[in-house]
C-alpha cells in the first residue's frame, strides 16, 4: 500500500467543497425559483381579483339602497310612530372563501338556526354577494366578526321599528326584510313620494325630513283599549272604529281588530288581520237611515213636523217589511229616527221618490271605493238602478254593503254643515279641507240632523250610552245588521254599528265603530247595537274627549239649543 501525501489530501478536500458549494447553490437556486413561483401564483391572484368588476349590489339590490333609511314619522304632536334603526347584516363574497366547509362549520356555532346544506350552497361558487343572515344582533356581529372568516362580511341596514306596536298597525302598515313599505301609509310614502326624496339624496347620512300624520297616539290608544275590551266583554269575532276631525276631515286615531305587530311583518298573514275600515264591505243596518233621513228633508218632500202612518208593515209583493220592535201608531218623523222605524224610514224614501233617492247616495260618496291614503281599500256594492223593493231595503241599510269609512264620511258631513270631504291621514287647514269638499245637504239640514242624533241619544238607542258620556253632548244612530250566511240572513249573526258625533252642539268629530258577530254581554242584556257598540261609543267619548280639550256640560239649555225653530214638540 502506497503512502498519501499531503498534496493528494489537499485536492481531496478542494474537490469535497465544490461538491457542497454546488449543492449548496443549487438548494439555494431551487427555492429561489419555489419562492418566485409562489409570488407569482400570489401575483396572478392579485391580478385576476383586481381584474374583477366591483360588484355595488347584493343580490341584485343596490348597497345604497340597502342602507337608505326612510323617513320618521310622527303623530300630531311629535310623537314618535315609526323610526329606523340601524342594524348589521351578514353577507358572503363566495368568490374569496377558501374553505366553504370550514366557513360554514364556523357561521353555524353563531348562527345554529342556518341550515348546513343551504349555507354551504350560499358560501360556494364564484358569486360576487350574497345574503347569509339579515337583521343580526351587535353581539351576533362580534362573535363572528372574531372568527376571522375571509369573504365575509356586514352591511349595515336600516329597520323600521314602529314603537306604537300593534295598536296603530292598519295605519301604518309595515316594510318588509329591504325596508319597502308592503301596507299601510309606509306603501303610500313608497308609491306617492318616498322615491323621490331618495333621488333626491335624502338617504342614509343625510336628514329626513318627518312625516306628521293625523292620527293622535292619544286617541289612538283609548279607541284600541276600547276596541280589545269589546272584543272580549261581547266575545265578537271583531271590532272597527274611527275618528274624524269633521272641521278638516282628518283620521285623528283608527284602529282595526285583530291586528298584527308591525315589527313582526309576518304577523299580517294571520287570519282576520285586515283593515275592517276601509277594506271590507258591510251592510250598514239602520245607521243608514240617517242618510236616508237627510236626503228626505233636504229633499223638502218631507218636514220634521210630519206624521208618518207606521201602523202597517209596507207589503211588496209576497213580502212584508215591519219594524223590528214597531209602535204600530202614526209616528212623527223625529219618532220614525228615535224609534227607527224601517215602516216610516220606507215611507220618507217613498216620498221623495227611489231615483232622487239614488242619486243622493251616489252623491253622498257611496259608490266605489273611500279615499284615504291606504292601499287597502274596497269597492262598495250599491245596484246600479234601484227597483222599488231595493230602494225601501236600502232606506234602512240592507242590499247595498258599504266600507265603515264611507259612512264615517257621510256622518261628518251631515254634521258640519253639510260639507263632505275625503278623509285624510296628513295634516291640513279647515280652509283647505272646505276648498276641497262640495257641500251635499244645507246647513239647514245639516242642524236638523244633528237634532235627531241628540234626540235618540237622549230617549233612543243611544240612551245607554249617552250616560257614560254624560256632558259631551254626544249623539247618533245605532245599526244592527244580520249577516248572509250560505246565501240567508242570519238573526244569529249580525253585525252592530253606532255612527256618532260631538259635541253637537258645536260639531268636531265623527265617530264610526262596529262590533261583528257580538254575544249578550250577560242575561240582562241584547245583542242589539246599543248594548255593545253604542254603549263602547259612550266610553271611547267619555275617554277621549277631555283630551281632546272638550269640556262637559250638563246645562239642559245647550240641549234645547239643537232643537230646529218651529218644529213642534
Amino acid at each position: 500500500m502506497s503512502a498519501i501525501t499531503a498534496t493528494d489530501a489537499t485536492i481531496a478536500l478542494d474537490g469535497t467543497r465544490k461538491v457542497r458549494g454546488n449543492l449548496t447553490g443549487g438548494r439555494i437556486r431551487l427555492a429561489m425559483v419555489i419562492v418566485a413561483l409562489v409570488f407569482s401564483i400570489m401575483a396572478g391572484r392579485l391580478v385576476w381579483l383586481g381584474s374583477l368588476e366591483i360588484d355595488t349590489s347584493i343580490e341584485g339590490q343596490a348597497r345604497d339602497a340597502i342602507m337608505a333609511s326612510r323617513p320618521p314619522i310622527l303623530d300630531r304632536n311629535g310623537l314618535e310612530m315609526a323610526i329606523d334603526i340601524r342594524v348589521p347584516s351578514l353577507f358572503a363574497e363566495p368568490r374569496r372563501i377558501l374553505d366553504v366547509d370550514e366557513a360554514t362549520d364556523a357561521l353555524r356555532t353563531v348562527l345554529p338556526d342556518l341550515d348546513r346544506a343551504w349555507l354551504r350552497d350560499r358560501l360556494e361558487g364564484d358569486r360576487g354577494f350574497v345574503w347569509v343572515a339579515r337583521e343580526l344582533t351587535p353581539g351576533q356581529q362580534e362573535r363572528i366578526l372574531r372568527l376571522g372568516i375571509p369573504g365575509i362580511d356586514f352591511v349595515t341596514e336600516s329597520k323600521r321599528f314602529y314603537p306604537g306596536g300593534p295598536a296603530v298597525s292598519h295605519v301604518m302598515g309595515a316594510v318588509n326584510i329591504d325596508n319597502v313599505g308592503i301596507a299601510g301609509v309606509e306603501k303610500h310614502l313608497d308609491d306617492d313620494n318616498l322615491a323621490l326624496l331618495q333621488d333626491l339624496g335624502l338617504a342614509r347620512g343625510n336628514a329626513m325630513s318627518p312625516v306628521e300624520l293625523t292620527i293622535d297616539m292619544r286617541i289612538q290608544n283609548v279607541l284600541y283599549d276600547e276596541l280589545g275590551d269589546a272584543l272580549e266583554r261581547y266575545q265578537a269575532i271583531a271590532a272597527a272604529g274611527a275618528i274624524m276631525d269633521v272641521r278638516t276631515g282628518e283620521v285623528i286615531a283608527m284602529v282595526s281588530l285583530p291586528d298584527f305587530d308591525p315589527n313582526a311583518p309576518a304577523t299580517m298573514l294571520e287570519e282576520g288581520s285586515f283593515n275592517r275600515m276601509t277594506a271590507v264591505k258591510f251592510e250598514p243596518g239602520s245607521t243608514f237611515k240617517t242618510i236616508t233621513f237627510a236626503a228626505a228633508l233636504e229633499s223638502g218632500a218631507i218636514s220634521l213636523n210630519d206624521s208618518v202612518d207606521a201602523r202597517f208593515g209596507v207589503r211588496f209583493g209576497r213580502y212584508t217589511i215591519d219594524d223590528f220592535h214597531g209602535k204600530h201608531r202614526v209616528l212623527s218623523v223625529p219618532e220614525v229616527y228615535k224609534y227607527s222605524s224601517n215602516i216610516g224610514t220606507i215611507k220618507m224614501m217613498q216620498a221623495m221618490g227611489k231615483d232622487n233617492f239614488q242619486a243622493f247616495v251616489d252623491k253622498m260618496g257611496f259608490v266605489g271605493t273611500p279615499k284615504i291614503e291606504l292601499p287597502e281599500v274596497t269597492n262598495s256594492t250599491v245596484p246600479a238602478k234601484f227597483s222599488e223593493v231595493g230602494a225601501a231595503t236600502i232606506s234602512f241599510g240592507h242590499g247595498l254593503s258599504v266600507t265603515p269609512l264611507q259612512m264615517l264620511n257621510a256622518t261628518a258631513s251631515l254634521v258640519n254643515g253639510g260639507y263632505l270631504m275625503e278623509a285624510t291621514l296628513f295634516p291640513r287647514t279647515a280652509e283647505e279641507a272646505r276648498a276641497r269638499s262640495r257641500q251635499v245637504v244645507s246647513e239647514r239640514t245639516s242642524d236638523q240632523i244633528r237634532y235627531l242624533m241628540r234626540l235618540n241619544a237622549l230617549e233612543g238607542s243611544g240612551s245607554r250610552a249617552n250616560r257614560i258620556a254624560d256632558g259631551y253632548r254626544w249623539g247618533g244612530k245605532t245599526g244592527t245588521a244580520e249577516k248572509v250566511v250560505d246565501g240567508r240572513y242570519s238573526s244569529e249573526n249580525v253585525t252592530a254599528f253606532f255612527a256618532s258625533a260631538f259635541p253637537l252642539d258645536d260639531p268636531q268629530y265623527a265617530m264610526f265603530v262596529l262590533v261583528d258577530e257580538p254575544k249578550a254581554e250577560n242575561e240582562q242584556s241584547g245583542r242589539t247595537a246599543g248594548w255593545n257598540a253604542g254603549e263602547m261609543s259612550g266610553r271611547i267619548v267619555a275617554r277621549a274627549a277631555p283630551m281632546l280639550g272638550i269640556r262637559p256640560n250638563t246645562d239642559p239649555m245647550v240641549d234645547a239649543a239643537l232643537v230646529p225653530a218651529g218644529l213642534n214638540l
